[in-house]
């Protein structure tokens, strides 16, 4: 996929970068495509407009994947869908001359995006990914860039006319087979919104059953 640059940030004319779109291009829907190459570009003028200094294509690499657990490939998968999307990119990086170093920044970005608290501390690439997700999906730093910056993105990789209940149902369909794996994160609340017959995982009640007596 060829495009011009937005606020001179551009997707990475790469070999690497070529097969990986592809790949994803193949296996998700267009409302998770456009999404992911949206949270790269989130990400990416975030970093930017920070002066963090990261590697533009595993922002990509990670951006791009992490997503992929919630496509109907991981029907059956009863890991976090973000693991799945995590495992996924360090398969396809390894034996592409990516060092086991940045593979799993790779892997920490795709894996870590759903939990809040913790990549904004890790290095750009895992801290860029989530706040991307964040934008893109919740809207977390709409006001920090440009009404230009915004149009542009969007223009290029147009949400859909109601991608807020499509991004939940595409989150929805590829939880709901494994709900257990939501615990823990606020991935149950999208179970909760969809299933009215969807009980979380309670900490306390499971500290208070444990087998200790005191």
């Amino acid at each position: 996929m060829t495009f011009g640059s937005i606020s001179g940030v551009r997707i990475p004319d790469s070999k690497i970068a070529r097969e990986l779109t592809q790949l994803i291009r193949d296996t998700e829907s267009d409302l998770l495509f456009h999404h992911s190459i949206r949270v790269y570009f989130w990400g990416a003028l975030t970093g930017s407009r920070t002066g963090l200094s990261f590697d533009p294509e595993l922002l990509y690499t990670a951006a791009m994947f992490h997503d992929i657990g919630l496509s109907a490939h991981y029907e059956n998968s009863q890991l976090r869908f973000e693991v799945d999307g995590a495992n996924a990119a360090r398969d396809f990086l390894r034996g592409r001359g990516i060092s086991e170093s940045d593979i799993e920044t790779v892997w920490n970005a795709v894996a870590l995006h759903t939990t809040p608290g913790i990549p904004e501390y890790m290095r750009p690439e895992i801290a860029l990914v989530q706040a991307g997700a964040g934008m893109d999906v919740a809207g977390r730093g709409y006001d920090q860039f440009t009404d230009a910056q915004r149009e542009a993105v969007i223009a290029a990789f147009p949400r859909e006319a109601d991608f807020k209940h499509g991004i939940i149902d595409a989150f929805y369909q590829g939880m709901k087979h494994r709900p257990d794996s939501t615990f823990g994160t606020f991935n149950d609340d999208v179970l909760a919104f969809k299933d009215p017959n969807f009980r979380r995982i309670d900490m306390c009640s499971i500290i208070l059953a444990s087998n200790w007596n005191s």
